[in-house]
């Protein structure tokens, strides 16, 4: 008798795909709704309901919990709003903080794609949630899941003051395009786009699967903007660097050339094979592809050549979360940008916002991709009292900078995947520092993640930790690896492994010592990139530590690939 092979994880999941659309089966969520989550079968739990932008909320142990480097689920459900370029109006989040309220404990969080979620949804809500956002505008659908998630662009986008282009109607058209389509429902794995006019890419596209930033050309004497164009960019456990194509795309060719490299994704079955290689980036990682023949089989899908391509300018060391006043494109009128810390906003702080931006401006928001929130359109007469009213409603205008730079992943409190908890360390980490460093004034990126997945992107960040655990008198403890020297733009580099580690308790005192002895021993004008650039790893772990240490493996877990968990 011959046994049958089992499915491996992948091909379940390609079977399931290949069975259902689940954008198609809104009905099957209603009736889940009246008879309970016990009535959800296992294909929706672990696949189907991404697709609208939902999954099961862990039991707050995270992955110690459970089996296979995956925590227990509970009975309740995380759903994501879409929001393309982090657009957001004062009634759109009056109704979010509502539904927030009556089904999600009063609580949202912001992503790192300008995304908001809410968290302790019941199955029995989730129709009226769905109902109330449609009614708002907004939704969820391809939120989560392998499609497209939300196409991310500068939160400035059409007020900002250095721009090239406003890149909105890109967003808006290539979101039209690719969510909710049934040509692009069936993706290898999670599909990444960044589309921005602005000058110092606060989209991230260098760790995008597409990546257009805006550059300009002279052609016969006029001026003309298009975009430069990455390809391949993405995080989690194996971080790699978009590759910058040889090419300049006009504008009319954007989204033409985003549905041809949806199909060049769509079509590499050879992704297919492995959940966890499974990423556009992997085309590069392991089957051989480079940047020249991704162009070449572009060009064949699009059946022409592309133009060749002009310098892009990569920004230089910028800061760009847009927390603070800045003068618009229009004149007389200014953004202000709030810090939210860690992204967690709570109902009462989302009223406060979407009043504020009624009362002193013209009712536009925007969420940033470091999970901060902007209102725009604000006269400039208003700017500073403005202010105030976001500072008293704990939403800071001039934050400290371990308050600004400050990113958290969801974590051990709702993720199944996540190692330690994230958001709450993160809060008592910011005072700590604020405590111990009050001087300190030199814009830092401090990413905190839960697991080795990096949702908290701490791949690119100034100083970034990743949640482990540690065995004390025998039981097992939070505690976080360092990586130190991550960086976008002009310098993009991907953070270097430092061989520390330490309990969680200790997280703040090994900071302060490595910046105070960047405070006391850097060059004149020198920043911390440029500090940490210069040191070798032994120095660097000595600087955390307080003495010469022995360097640790990381220890990266094998578990599931991540499915939908970036904050």
């Amino acid at each position: 008798m011959t046994l049958a092979t089992p499915e491996t994880k992948a091909q379940r999941v390609n079977r399931l795909k290949r069975e259902k659309n689940p954008w198609e089966c809104l009905a099957e969520i209603r009736q889940f709704a009246r008879q309970g989550f016990a009535a959800i079968p296992p294909e929706w739990i672990g696949t189907y309901f991404r697709w609208w932008g939902v999954y099961t909320q862990g039991d707050g142990v995270g992955a110690v919990g459970g089996k296979g480097g995956e925590g227990n689920a509970a009975p309740y459900l995380m759903v994501r709003m879409r929001l393309p370029n982090g657009l957001l109006r004062s009634e759109q989040l009056r109704t979010i903080a509502d539904l927030a309220a009556r089904h999600a404990r009063g609580v949202a969080d912001i992503t790192v794609r300008q995304n908001l979620q809410l968290h302790w949804v019941t199955i029995e809500s989730l129709p009226d949630l769905l109902d109330s956002l449609h009614r708002a505008g907004l939704t969820t659908l391809s939120s989560c899941g392998d499609v497209t998630r939300n196409i991310t662009g500068c939160p400035l986008a059409g007020v900002d003051a250095e721009e090239l282009c406003d890149a909105t109607p890109l967003v808006r058209e290539a979101d039209r395009l690719l969510a909710g389509n049934a040509d692009f429902y069936n993706l290898p794995r999670k599909f990444k786009i960044s589309i921005t006019g602005c000058r110092v890419w606060c989209s991230y596209p260098e760790i995008n699967d597409v990546g257009f930033t805006a550059t300009e050309r002279v052609v016969r004497g006029h001026r003309e903007v298009g975009f430069s164009l990455r390809v391949g960019g993405g995080l989690s456990a194996e971080p790699h660097l978009a590759q910058r194509l040889d090419t300049f795309v006009p504008w009319h060719q954007v989204v033409p050339v985003t549905r041809a490299i949806a199909e060049i994704f769509r079509d590499a079955d050879c992704l297919r094979t492995s959940r966890e290689k499974a990423r556009m980036k992997f085309l590069f990682l392991q089957h051989g592809w480079t940047a020249e023949s991704f162009q070449r089989e572009l060009e064949r899908r699009i059946g022409h050549s592309l133009d060749p391509g002009v310098p892009d300018n990569p920004p230089d060391d910028v800061y760009r979360d847009h927390v603070g006043i800045y003068p618009q494109k229009q004149e007389g009128f200014v953004s202000v940008g709030a810090a939210v810390l860690r992204g967690r906003l709570t109902a009462d702080q989302m009223r406060s916002a979407a009043d504020l931006a009624e009362r002193f401006a013209g009712g536009d928001l925007r969420t940033t991709n470091m999970q901060n929130l902007l209102i725009v359109n604000v006269p400039e007469k208003n700017g500073d009292v403005l202010a105030r009213e976001l500072d008293g409603a704990g939403l800071p205008v001039a934050a400290s900078p371990f308050w600004r730079g400050a990113i958290a992943c969801t974590g051990a409190e709702f993720c199944k995947l996540a190692i330690t908890e994230t958001k709450g360390f993160t809060r008592w980490l910011v005072e700590d520092l604020e405590e111990r460093l009050p001087e300190f004034s030199q814009d830092l990126k401090l990413h905190v993640t839960g697991c080795p997945n990096s949702c908290g992107q701490h791949w690119i960040a100034d100083i970034g930790i990743e949640g482990k655990k540690i065995k004390v008198d025998g039981r097992l403890v939070d505690a976080y690896y360092f990586t130190l020297g991550g960086s976008v733009g002009k310098f993009a580099a991907i953070a270097r492994l430092t061989g520390y580690r330490c309990l969680a308790s200790e997280v703040p005192a090994a900071i302060e010592r490595l910046l105070r002895r960047y405070q006391a021993e850097r060059f004149a004008g020198e920043n911390l990139r440029q500090f940490l650039a210069r040191h070798g790893d032994a120095d660097l772990r000595g600087f955390l530590a307080g003495e010469e240490v022995e360097a640790v493996a990381r220890e990266v877990a094998v578990g599931p690939a991540p499915q939908g968990v970036e904050v």
